[in-house]
């Protein structure tokens, strides 16, 4: 999974939104494998890292909720000290900034999904898929 689409969602803050629209998603079997959310400007942002995309963009849809897909480097890094901080150092090494980044777990891996969004997709992929064959 060295790219994926990512789903930042804009959601009314107040208490109970977020709820909401994760409880949607599972209702129809979407899981959940990665997500930050944060306000900005008064309002509640999630970026979402999902298992089903396609349910998850007809669910949000259905909800006349405000989002946008965007592609990310998503990696698998196992879980001990130094690994995450490999990744970041290597992307920077070839000169590809970190907008932002968060973790989160696949179902049923002792490995931490760490999702990078990027300037450079396309060379931060080949970054991190080297970085994950070395571990491998």
């Amino acid at each position: 999974m060295p790219k994926a689409k990512e789903f930042t969602v804009t959601i009314e803050d107040k208490p109970g939104a977020l709820g909401k629209c994760f409880l949607a998603l599972a209702e129809r079997g979407v899981n959940i494998l990665a997500f930050q959310s944060y306000v900005e400007e008064g309002e509640s942002l999630a970026r979402l890292l999902v298992d089903d995309p396609a349910t998850a963009n007809a669910v949000l849809g259905g909800l006349r909720m405000i989002f946008e897909e965007t592609e990310v480097a998503v990696t698998r890094l196992a879980h001990r000290p130094g690994e995450l901080g490999r990744a970041a150092a290597r992307l920077g090494e070839k000169q590809i900034n970190i907008d932002y980044s968060y973790c989160g777990l696949e179902p049923g891996s002792a490995r931490a999904l760490v999702v990078f969004g990027v300037d450079n997709l396309t060379s931060a992929v080949n970054v991190l898929d080297k970085l994950a064959a070395e571990n491998a």
